[in-house]
């Protein structure tokens, strides 16, 4: 099995870059739709009641407020990352068990993964990349959000600057769609070839 990470500070492109490659017939697994699923578990959401019960409403987390107490201290963050890192690394280790006999290429769409460790379990790493100001115009579009809000984000992620430095392959994706997945099939035929 080879898997690739596909990564980048929030607005940079990384699901942009994904939706190409399942395009071509590859398996892409989002870590993000890994934790919503978690907000469904009875015992992730107990671990969240204990945890930070400011945040539950009639049994359910209010995300929303959850996502204001974390991005507003850096200790209530550290708390949650204690919570949902387990979590996740037990989902990334069952996909790589039941796919570890297989010559396929699977990628993994994760924000996170530098500060996650899970480089470690990576064939490859590519980086999505773009300007400050275009990422922050995007994801204040997309989300509509202020310009605050994107800076509490970002700035509690690893800058793109070192995710860069420690990526195998670096993608600009502030170029049009028709450029951005000529680049992309130019790297799966590079890692059909690894």
């Amino acid at each position: 099995m080879k898997l690739i990470a596909i990564t980048g500070s929030i607005g940079c492109g990384k699901t942009t870059i994904a939706k190409i490659i399942r395009k071509h017939g590859y398996a892409v697994f989002d870590v993000d739709a890994w934790v919503r699923r978690m907000y469904f578990q009875k015992s992730f959401i107990a671990k969240i009641a204990d945890c930070f019960p400011e945040v539950m409403e009639n049994g359910i987390v209010n995300k929303r407020k959850l996502r204001n107490l974390v991005f507003n201290d850096p200790a209530e963050l550290k708390k949650l990352e204690g919570l949902t890192h387990p979590f996740l690394k037990s989902y990334l280790k069952s996909v790589i068990g039941k796919n570890s006999r297989s010559n396929s290429c699977f990628f993994l769409d994760v924000a996170l993964l530098y500060e996650m460790g899970w480089d470690k379990y990576c064939k490859l790493v590519v980086v999505a990349d773009v300007d400050y100001e275009i990422q922050k115009k995007r994801v204040m579009l997309r989300d509509n959000v202020e310009a605050e809000h994107f800076d509490k984000i970002n700035d509690v992620q690893m800058s793109n600057e070192v995710k860069k430095d420690k990526a195998d392959i670096v993608i600009n994706t502030d170029k049009p769609h028709n450029l951005l997945e000529l680049e992309v099939v130019t790297l799966l035929n590079y890692i059909e070839r690894l």
